[in-house]
């Protein structure tokens, strides 16, 4: 049971070098933020003078931040599998 648990809630947190609070909060902004642009979308289709460049824009702004989430967690990732070496060799 605990292994389910772990696979549902922990492991993919983990392996993106993640708390389960630090993914639950990036999983919401992208939710909301991809909910915003499925609107803007939506209203362009039917509008095609709305919302001209604002979902490609909103697109390019998430894919950013998810590059950088993911060259922030590396960083944080190389720092702890340093200081591991480091603490291996004393």
């Amino acid at each position: 049971m605990k292994k389910l648990l772990d696979s549902l809630f922990t492991d993919h947190p983990q392996s993106v070098n993640e708390t389960y609070f630090e993914h639950m909060g990036q999983a919401l902004y992208f939710s909301f933020n991809m909910g915003v642009g499925f609107f803007v979308c939506l209203c362009h289709a039917f509008i095609p003078g709305a919302f001209e460049k604002t979902g490609s824009q909103m697109v390019t702004k998430l894919y950013d931040r998810m590059v950088q989430n993911r060259m922030r967690n590396q960083s944080k990732q190389d720092v702890a599998m340093d200081t591991a070496e480091i603490n291996n060799a004393s």
